[in-house]
């Protein structure tokens, strides 16, 4: 008998100090990212931020939540793009990202998968593991074109 227990996994990473407000972020077998403070709080350009680094870790997980469930709902599609912006302001005496919204852009063949893709879009946020798991309000507000 198979057991229906959900798994557990582990991800590590590793920031080392390089110099000012900057270093490195590691992750076994990943490429090295400079990171830094964002220059808003006296970082260099240039480097990634944690801020970036928050965005990013929701807006790529929509993206491959989306891809997982289009592959099983065999959505037809040919361009997928997608911008994300996160609002960093004062809340009872902190700093929070209060609201992330990630717009996607979908191009679809059709007005059949222009309506499977909304259908889609609806459910991506409720099975994406990382805007599962902040307190963040997260805004999916997809794009779907016919073209």
């Amino acid at each position: 008998m198979t057991s229906s227990r959900p798994k557990s996994f582990t991800f590590t990473t590793g920031v080392t100090w390089s110099q000012g407000a900057e270093g490195v972020l590691t992750s076994p077998g990943r490429p090295d990212i400079k990171i830094s403070t964002p220059p808003e709080f006296r970082g260099p350009e240039g480097n990634w931020a944690p801020e970036h680094l928050y965005i990013a870790a929701i807006e790529s997980c929509l993206l491959f939540t989306f891809l997982a469930r289009a592959r099983s709902k065999q959505l037809q599609f040919s361009a997928y793009r997608s911008t994300a912006e996160g609002l960093l302001e004062p809340v009872y005496g902190k700093h929070v990202v209060s609201k992330v919204t990630v717009k996607p852009r979908l191009t679809v063949p059709n007005e059949e998968e222009a309506q499977k893709a909304r259908e889609l879009f609806a459910e991506v946020e409720e099975h994406c593991f990382i805007s599962n798991s902040v307190e963040s309000v997260v805004v999916l507000a997809a794009e779907v074109t016919v073209g």
